[in-house]
């Protein structure tokens, strides 16, 4: 290892996000780009894998420039080159891993492969938090996940969703009610201006989640499709679930995305409250897209207070929250400094792998 700071470019391509980062020393952002696909997909209404891909190839060498440009340095001047190669869309984890490949090869870098939710595990660790053990909430369009953090390459799985990730439920619901793509974003916004007493339409299901929590294989798994389904059969009126959308006032829509957004709150925030008494860890980390969710923020913050034992609850600015490539570069770092490198034939993988 070289006696200056350790450089390492960050290249993610996991989803409907491209983007490149250079980070110091495991902490230190000098540059995190990011280009969003939003417009691309929001005629369809959900993200379209072989779009996202070849929207990834259009611009993923521009955005590595703009990311050494902005950080000040030459690929010459990196100490190694990191890629998300799992989870995500087999041909948008391809185009980044082909990038980060070849320059790999054409600067004679190290190369190394990162898990992109472990990416999300350590990207409080770029926003200043620095305690260890503690617990970690993933809750994204694709993850919802409970870790157990001893050290940024200690973490081990503590519960995992058993359907729908959280950002996924959210999309699927905002999509019932026709409030737009992004779906999460949109869902909350029609939710903010709703008091406590017109977000109780699911609170049945909050308290069944708490009630039957002990009788699962593992408590600190998550499920969101029985709330999904709630929604789905309250906006048609019927327990069969079939038939077309009421016609429900706006005032209604509001109230349905308002209760659902707080049922999906209260069940991750009792799932990561939960986990922390269960590992007699005090300090809770939340990252991932549905992380900037503001009414998880709040709710997180009154039953921290309200803990018989104080738990510190960080979350991480919302550039580090959504998808970026500083996490998996910050990441990267560690595996830098314990020589844990990966091959020219480092391949994609799509599928998420339960952390050991």
């Amino acid at each position: 290892m070289s006696s200056g700071p350790v450089l390492i470019l960050g290249i993610e391509s996991s989803c409907d996000e491209t983007a490149a980062a250079v980070v110091a020393d495991g902490r230190t952002i000098l540059s995190n780009v990011v280009a969003s696909q939003f417009d691309l997909h929001r005629p369809f209404g959900g993200v379209v894998p072989e779009v996202a891909a070849r929207a990834h190839c259009e611009c993923v060498t521009a955005l590595i420039d703009e990311a050494l440009t902005l950080a000040g340095v030459t690929g010459a001047q990196l100490s190694a080159i990191s890629v998300v190669n799992r989870p995500g869309l087999v041909g948008a984890l391809l185009v980044g891993i082909s990038a980060g490949k070849a320059l790999a090869l054409a600067w004679d870098k190290p190369l190394i492969g990162i898990d992109h939710i472990l990416g999300h595990v350590y990207a409080p660790a770029l926003g200043g938090f620095s305690r260890y053990p503690h617990v970690s909430l993933i809750v994204s369009g694709g993850h919802t996940s409970l870790y157990r953090v001893a050290s940024p390459m200690e973490i081990s799985t503590l519960g995992q969703t058993c359907d729908d990730a959280a950002g996924e439920a959210f999309d699927k619901v905002a999509k019932m009610l026709n409030l737009g793509f992004p779906g999460g974003p949109a869902l909350a916004k029609a939710a903010e201006s709703v008091p406590d007493s017109g977000r109780q339409i699911f609170k049945d299901i909050v308290t069944s989640s708490r009630t039957h929590a002990g009788e699962a294989d593992n408590p600190l798994d998550f499920s969101f499709s029985g709330l999904k389904t709630a929604a789905y059969y309250h906006l048609r009126g019927t327990t069969r679930g079939r038939g077309a959308l009421r016609d429900i006032s706006d005032d209604e829509r509001r109230e349905v995305a308002a209760s659902f957004e707080e049922a999906a709150c209260l069940i991750m925030a009792d799932k990561a409250f939960a986990a922390c008494r269960k590992e007699g860890i005090n300090a809770l980390t939340v990252s991932g897209g549905v992380a900037c969710n503001k009414r998880l923020r709040t709710i997180m913050a009154a039953k921290a207070a309200r803990e018989r034992r104080p738990i510190e609850v960080h979350f991480p600015p919302a550039s580090l929250c959504t998808d970026n490539a500083a996490m998996s570069a910050g990441l990267a770092y560690h595996y830098y400094a314990a020589g844990q490198f990966s091959g020219l034939d480092l391949d994609a993988d799509a599928t998420p792998k339960r952390a050991k």
